[in-house]
């Protein structure tokens, strides 16, 4: 189906015990043994890492060149930490301690370090004595891809959230954090993920685990800023963007995706990547199913586009993406304002050419969501100083022509100006209550 030569597949099912031992067979006699040197000084590739709570950090390694001892020194190669050795072993599937791993051997170290952010997946461990003179090939740190504020409903729980997130970064190094504030959320917490899955995955874990309710504001992507005086930035927040004037180029993150589906829903498919500014590169089919790889901007895929995929297709197709390249496009930063103020946990980076209609959709979302107060309460969306959207949430009517029963229409004209300066007057002085489940709502990913 996905293009491997199946010929030699073995059948297998661990259920009823079928081929079990064709497949023990099959690991002996197709996959190549280890091979390294073990008098060569140590090359260890750090496979895995996580915290206990007595242990410290346990590290996960794999052997490729010279021996392991227990009690030696070691040094993380991307980073140049040193550590003793303190205890040595292997999974069998319990732990057991060992005095040395050799070239091919899996086994697990444990240093002393506290953070797992300290060990990297994909490092080098070298001995300190006698250091490798060049880690292995291929180490990429991880890097966060999708960055959302998470902040919590009730403000009091504050500190809570913060030391939930403290006891989740012990396990995840690549999930990251830091203080921020909103003038409409209060204080929260920017984070970063390597993805949406990431993203959703911590946020359940938040409000199972540590039992938190959290409002998250509209995920965003990392943009690269040119400025006039040639001085290039990184974008994580949209309220941090600088001034358009001071603007040369904005580039944004792109993926190369790959979707999997039966061709019956292949037209909805094509359709709904097109609607996000992809540029297809190839299409083939294998049977009744066809693979389409289009080239697309991660910030179209971060908002609604996974929920799409599976709606139009009905849960057949499936999608695997990686990031390519940074391409200069046309962004612009969308403002919602609130009886004149801008909601900063609104604001989002959109492209100019669907700007107007995610703003509309936004202000319509709101205005059904915001409660009526006793003045009528516009809602704008605005780029820059230009207002491309607007709703207006009429005001709460008191019947002041109640106790006129007659007379002359001057008496109710008196009474209905006297109401309206004091409308007008309400406006300037009022501030508009934005409940938390407004919030939500406007920021959910999906669209309906």
């Amino acid at each position: 189906m996905i293009g491997l030569d199946a010929s030699d597949a073995i059948p297998i099912s661990a259920k009823s015990g079928i081929g079990i031992e064709g497949v023990l067979e099959v690991i002996v006699t197709r996959l190549p043994a280890p091979k390294g040197d073990a008098s060569l000084p140590l090359k260890a590739l750090l496979v895995d890492s996580w915290y206990d709570t007595y242990l410290g950090v346990i590290i996960l390694v794999r052997i490729m060149e010279g021996t392991l001892h227990k009690g030696a020194k070691v040094r993380m190669m991307s980073n140049g930490a040193a550590q003793n050795v303190e205890q040595l072993g292997v999974f069998t599937p319990k732990k057991v301690p060992v005095d040395k791993l050799l070239p091919g051997e899996v086994g697990y170290i444990i240093t002393g370090i506290k953070q797992v952010a300290d060990c990297k997946i994909g490092d080098t461990i070298t001995e300190e004595r006698r250091p490798a003179t060049a880690p292995l090939p291929g180490f990429k740190p991880s890097q966060s891809v999708v960055f959302c504020g998470l902040y919590p409903t009730d403000a009091s729980e504050f500190e809570h959230l913060k030391d939930s997130l403290g006891k989740l970064r012990l396990n995840d190094a690549s999930f990251e954090f830091e203080t921020e504030s909103s003038t409409a959320l209060g204080f929260g917490f920017r984070c970063g993920f390597l993805g949406m899955l990431h993203l959703e995955i911590i946020q359940e874990r938040l409000e199972r685990e540590f039992d938190l309710d959290l409002i998250t504001t509209a995920p965003s992507v990392v943009y690269r800023i040119l400025l006039t005086d040639g001085t290039r930035l990184e974008l994580h927040n949209p309220n941090d963007m600088p001034d358009v004037t001071k603007i040369e180029l904005i580039e944004e993150p792109w993926i190369k995706a790959t979707i999997m589906s039966p061709d019956d829903y292949l037209g909805n498919i094509l359709a709904l990547c097109t609607e996000k500014r992809g540029v297809q590169e190839t299409l083939t089919y294998v049977g009744s199913r066809a693979m389409v790889v289009y080239k697309l901007p991660l910030n179209e895929v971060v908002f609604d586009f996974y929920d799409r995929l599976k709606s139009c297709s009905k849960g057949y197709a499936s999608f695997d993406y990686e990031l390519t390249d940074y391409t200069e496009s046309d962004l612009v930063k969308l403002n919602i304002l609130v009886n004149g103020e801008p909601v900063d946990a609104l604001a989002l980076i959109v492209h100019r050419s669907q700007a107007d209609f995610r703003g509309r959709r936004l202000c319509e979302r709101l205005k059904d969501l915001i409660p009526k107060h006793m003045f009528a309460i516009p809602i704008q969306a605005a780029i820059g100083g230009k207002i491309i959207a607007r709703e207006t949430i009429s005001a709460m009517r008191k019947d002041v022509l109640a106790k006129c029963y007659g007379g002359d229409v001057s008496r109710k004209r008196k009474l209905l100006d006297k109401q309206k300066k004091g409308k007008k007057k309400m406006r300037e002085i009022g501030n508009v209550n934005i409940p938390q489940k407004a919030f939500l709502a406007a920021l959910k990913m999906g669209d309906e």
